[in-house]
């Protein structure tokens, strides 16, 4: 519905949802726009931007907006508008102020309290006078701590600020422009409720202006009696010829009492004619400031509805900006996750050549190194024939030893050991033993 469409009112609460954008024609917008860009330098910039210049850009935006915060923040101060009612403090910003004013006004409430106690000189005794000292101290202190909570919670802001992020100082900015909207309105509300006093002076001033003239001409018309009086007695006291009798002295006090009369009502004219004068001139002075309000007015109506439509679009503008900044991450995010997926394929692919490869060497390796294993096995066992070659022979020497020093023979023995040992040599040192079988004996001296 037409009437539904109205830029000019702001007592709407209804939240703007969230609308889908038709990329496609946006970037055809931007299409068009590149082709009109006259800087070929900022075009060229387009045309051959990266990822990484998008951050450059994009932190130069952040520092852009920081700067212009700060500027609306130290202006709010200069023009005298209450810090916390045009910034978005969050809740530890906002808690030191609310913190400040409860506790002003229960220092307000104590001193009230102390004051309204009856001044009896029981309750002086008690320490009433000391206890009203003690809570205006107190309530000058609320005082100051309540004056100087703006600051300190703009200090906090600033701070937060400081370090915030894009999207934090865009809706720090729309939150500024959404409190402007709400500003101008009320201020239009007031120049209106001015209006509406000065057309009531208007009507007022006229009304008086009309009245003075009226009585104007009253007076006028009783001075023409008057005068009309006074020439007549005038005559009367010249045709007087006696100038020391009763009837002169009774004809000059009656031209005077005339001359008082008309003296009055002139008096009155020039009342009358300057209050007329006067209420004419305000009905002018007032009807030009109704001419300088209402334009004002209109002209804060323009910028607030503009302030607000645009606020409104540009909230949806921000959300897309941030968007693009988050894809942007996620772009580079999947980008070096690629990179490394790459990298990975790679290294694996590295690692199970590698293994293929040493399998197959060690293959071959251990090919090779048979022969090397028979001759090395093969020293082996002609060092262990020619060990028991030589055991051999210290064994017929202490066979000899044994026989001739004790009468005792030994070679059966050790021949039935020898027989015993399967490994055993039969003489030949080049050729393996065989393995030894041993016979389950009490006497066998090797068991």
């Amino acid at each position: 519905m037409a009437d539904d469409f109205d830029l000019l009112e702001t007592n709407s609460t209804q939240k703007t949802e969230k609308v889908d954008v038709n990329w496609g024609k946006a970037i055809d917008t931007m299409k068009s726009k590149l082709s009109q860009e006259e800087d070929p330098e900022k075009r060229q910039k387009i045309l051959n931007a990266t990822l990484d210049d998008v951050v450059d850009m994009a932190k130069q935006d952040r520092s852009t907006l920081l700067d212009a915060i700060k500027d609306l923040t130290d202006y709010q101060d200069e023009v005298g508008i209450k810090f916390e009612g045009f910034s978005a403090l969050n809740a530890e910003e906002q808690k030191v102020i609310d913190d400040a004013q409860k506790a002003l006004e229960r220092a307000r409430i104590e001193l009230e309290d102390a004051k309204n106690k009856p001044d009896t000189w029981w309750n002086n005794l008690w320490g009433r006078k000391s206890k009203i000292k003690k809570e205006e101290a107190e309530f000058a202190q609320a005082e100051k701590t309540r004056a100087g909570a703006d600051n300190k919670a703009k200090a906090l802001f600033q701070t937060r600020i400081e370090s915030a992020d894009i999207q934090t100082l865009l809706g720090e900015l729309s939150f500024k422009s959404q409190a402007a909207v709400t500003r101008l309105k009320n201020r239009e509300v007031e120049i209106k409720e001015v209006e509406e006093k000065l057309k009531t002076a208007i009507v007022e001033a006229s009304k008086n202006h009309t009245k003075a003239l009226e009585k104007k001409k009253e007076v006028e018309d009783k001075l023409e009696e008057q005068y009309a009086l006074l020439k007549q007695s005038r005559q009367e006291l010249d045709e007087i010829a006696d100038k020391q009798s009763t009837a002169y002295s009774e004809a000059i006090g009656k031209v005077t009492t005339i001359e008082q009369k008309v003296e009055e009502l002139e008096g009155l004219k020039n009342a009358y004619t300057t209050l007329a004068a006067s209420k004419d001139s305000f009905v002018h002075k007032h009807n030009l400031t109704i001419k300088v309000l209402t334009s004002l007015r209109s002209n804060l109506q323009t910028h607030r509805a503009k302030l607000k439509s645009d606020t409104e679009e540009r909230l949806k503008y921000y959300d897309g900006y941030i968007v693009a900044l988050k894809a942007r991450t996620d772009q580079e995010f999947a980008a070096i996750l690629e990179h490394l997926g790459v990298k990975t394929d790679e290294h694996i692919g590295e690692t199970l050549a590698s293994m293929h490869s040493a399998s197959a060497r060690a293959r071959q390796d251990m090919m090779e190194n048979i022969p090397v294993h028979e001759k090395v096995m093969k020293g082996v066992y002609s060092t262990y024939a020619e060990a028991l070659h030589e055991i051999r022979e210290k064994d017929i020497d202490i066979q000899k030893n044994f026989a001739d020093r004790y009468g005792i023979d030994m070679k059966e023995i050790f021949e039935d050991y020898y027989k015993a040992d399967a490994n055993a040599p039969s003489g030949n040192d080049d050729e393996p033993a065989a393995a030894p079988k041993k016979e389950s004996s009490n006497d066998d001296l090797l068991g």
